[in-house]
């Protein structure tokens, strides 16, 4: 029997544009509505770190989202 796959990916996005705080917040509040989605945006280092579930999202779909709310993002790493 194969082992279990986890049914979460990673990515870590670096996120463009953001002025303060509040930005990070903003986003970070979008992408989780997101269902399936749990981020974590940091303005001190301009980075999303995101787990998400590759079965119904993917990594076009979180940028855009981010891109969506005024912003830009490219993918800084995937995986662990």
């Amino acid at each position: 029997m194969a082992a279990a796959t986890s049914p979460t990916a990673f990515v870590e996005l670096d996120v463009e544009g953001m002025s303060c705080a509040a930005c990070a917040s903003r986003i970070e509040s979008q992408l989780n509505r997101i269902e399936g989605v749990e981020a974590s945006v940091s303005f001190a280092s301009e980075k999303a770190a995101i787990r998400f579930a590759p079965q119904s999202l993917d990594v076009g779909t979180l940028i855009g989202a981010i891109r969506d709310t005024g912003y830009d993002a490219h993918v800084a790493r995937e995986g662990e």
